[in-house]
């Protein structure tokens, strides 16, 4: 758990300092991978996908648009 304080200071810090802390914090987990747990139904929904990539759904970026308009 975060301290407090150290929230306060955060949470004082203009938007675009806030954002690249943000970012910082963000990239420092790339290298703990180890360290994060990964919950099962994760690794299960992961191997499902895996297991018949060609089962997943799939349209087209003007598909995507189209939906989006």
């Amino acid at each position: 758990m975060m301290r407090p304080s150290l929230l306060d200071e955060i949470l004082h810090l203009p938007p675009e300092e806030r954002l690249r802390l943000v970012e910082g914090v963000w990239d420092s987990l790339v290298t703990s991978t180890d360290e994060l747990p990964v919950p099962d139904w994760h690794m299960a929904e992961l191997d499902a996908r895996l297991a018949d990539p060609s089962e997943q759904a799939t349209i087209s970026l003007e598909e995507l648009k189209d939906r989006l308009r």
